[in-house]
């Protein structure tokens, strides 16, 4: 079944990783919405329900139903474990892990009525190999994994698939102080560009991609292997 008429939503999707999917999707000539905090086509804070509803009803209204999903938004408040704030880790956990829940929710709404649907969550390399002073961040992305494939198990009879990419470091405002300590551990011997990450993303939501579900997608240089 080709894809009906919709949009795609990607959250976090003006700078970095989200940025670049946003345009590739575009370029492929998909009808894009992003949603972020500040500077998005529609704003909003996917740690908050209520927002996340809100900002569902308007990306309907003016793009369409949304079935494409991409669950970008991600926040880090890193620490030693021992020493984490409470609030630090809820703050992670809720952006990255239950944000992506809350959206999802969402868009299955659209998808469902569709009976076809792409979701890709953004997770990480960390989601599976540890990374000492990111407990919050570690935990959030694993979790989403572990939500990746049961969204496919309970979407796929539906022609919704759910799948999961996990960018290990790549040139980012975020790495922009780490990023020569990091590149000797990556097997590739660089970084990765958010537009790497773009092209998988892009295949997952793609028709080629139909009969991939509840897999993981590493873009990571070989940095998880």
């Amino acid at each position: 079944m080709s894809r009906p008429d919709g949009c795609a939503l990607v959250t976090g999707g003006t700078r970095g990783i989200g940025l670049a999917i946003a345009e590739r999707l575009r370029a492929d000539g998909l009808t894009v919405a992003t949603l972020a905090r500040s500077g998005g086509d529609v704003r909003a804070d996917v740690a908050d329900a209520g927002a996340v509803a809100a900002a569902f009803a308007e990306v309907r209204e003016r793009f369409g139903p949304v079935l494409v999903l991409v669950n970008n938004a991600g926040v880090t408040r890193d620490g030693l474990a021992i020493r984490m704030p409470l609030d630090d880790w809820r703050t992670v956990l809720d952006t990255n892990l239950t944000g992506a829940f809350t959206c999802t929710k969402q868009g299955l709404e659209d998808m469902l009525k569709a009976r076809w649907g792409r979701i890709v969550n953004v997770s990480s390399v960390v989601a599976e190999r540890a990374n000492p002073g990111q407990a919050n961040y570690v935990a959030a992305k694993a979790g989403l994994l572990g939500y990746t494939r049961t969204v496919a198990k309970e979407m796929g009879k539906r022609g919704i698939t759910c799948n999961a990419v996990t960018p290990g470091v790549i040139e980012t405002e975020m790495t922009a102080g780490v990023a020569d300590d990091l590149k000797a551990a990556v097997p590739a011997g660089r970084l990765g560009r958010p537009e790497e990450v773009a092209h998988a993303v892009a295949f997952l939501c793609g028709e080629q991609a139909a009969y991939v579900n509840g897999a993981t997608l590493a873009v990571d240089g070989g940095l998880g292997a």
